[in-house]
C-alpha cells in the first residue's frame, strides 16, 4: 500500500474514485471505509493497491502478482456490451442487463416468485407487488437491474458513504458513487453501485460477471 497523498480538487473537495490500467491493480482512492466478507473494516490509505488478477497472496490487496503472471485487464473484445431487456408488468417494468449481472442471487433469494432462472421467462413483473419487487431490486449490487415505474426509470439509488466490500470468493462491491477511471473508459451500468472483478477472468473487465463461481475462486 502506498502513501501516496492525491492533490485537492479546487475548492479542497475530492472524488473517490478507482483508477487503473489493463496492466495494474485497482488504485482506490480517497475511499475511506472497506469491509471484508466477514464485516469487519479493512484498512485503506489515501491511495491503496487491490488485486484484480486474482493471483494475490495478500488478498484483497495486490502483491505484485500480476506482473508475474503477464496479466492484462481488458475486457474481451468479442464480448458484447449488452442492452437491457424490459419485463412489462401492471404497476413495474423490471429492465435486466444480463451482461452486468455479478450472479450474486440476491434477487433468486429475494424474490423467487419473481426471479426463478429456471422459468421462461424468468423474471414475472406481476409475481409480487411493486414495492417488494423494488426492494429486492433495489439489493442488486452490480447494477444490472432496474425499474420504471409510472413511467419514470430508478436506475441509481443509495445515498451512503462511498464504500467497498469484498465479498467471499467473489466481486468488490463499491457503492457511494465511487468514479471509475481508466484508459478505456469503462462505465458502469449505474454509477452509484457496481461490481469489479477481482478473481481476473471476467470477459467484462473490469466488472464482474460471475466467473468467479466456475473458476471456484477463494478468499
Amino acid at each position: 500500500m502506498s502513501n501516496k497523498k492525491t492533490p485537492p480538487k479546487e475548492g479542497g473537495a475530492r472524488t473517490p474514485m478507482v483508477v487503473f490500467t489493463p496492466y495494474s491493480p485497482y488504485m482506490v482512492v480517497d475511499v475511506e471505509k472497506m469491509t471484508g466478507p466477514d464485516g469487519r473494516d479493512l484498512p485503506l490509505e489515501a491511495v491503496t493497491s487491490l488485486c484484480r488478477c486474482g493471483a494475490s497472496g495478500h488478498k484483497p490487496y495486490c502483491d505484485g502478482s500480476h506482473s508475474r503472471i503477464g496479466f492484462v485487464g481488458k475486457r474481451e473484445r468479442n464480448t458484447p456490451a449488452g442492452r437491457s431487456q424490459d419485463y412489462v408488468g401492471k404497476q413495474i417494468t423490471i429492465h435486466d442487463n444480463r451482461r452486468a449481472c455479478a450472479h450474486s442471487g440476491e434477487c433468486l433469494r429475494g424474490l423467487p416468485a419473481v426471479f426463478n432462472k429456471d422459468a421462461k421467462p424468468w423474471i414475472d413483473p406481476d409475481g409480487a407487488t411493486a414495492e417488494e419487487i423494488i426492494k429486492v431490486i433495489e439489493r442488486c449490487p452490480s447494477g444490472a437491474l432496474s425499474y420504471t415505474v409510472d413511467g419514470e426509470l430508478h436506475k441509481e439509488w443509495g445515498d451512503g458513504p462511498p464504500a467497498i466490500k469484498v465479498d467471499k470468493g467473489g466481486p468488490l462491491r463499491l457503492t457511494g458513487g465511487i468514479a471509475v477511471k481508466d484508459a478505456d473508459g469503462s462505465a458502469p451500468e449505474a454509477k452509484s453501485h457496481y461490481t469489479l472483478c477481482r478473481c481476473g477472468k471476467s470477459a467484462n473487465k473490469p466488472f464482474c460477471d460471475g466467473q468467479h463461481w466456475k473458476e471456484r475462486f477463494e478468499r
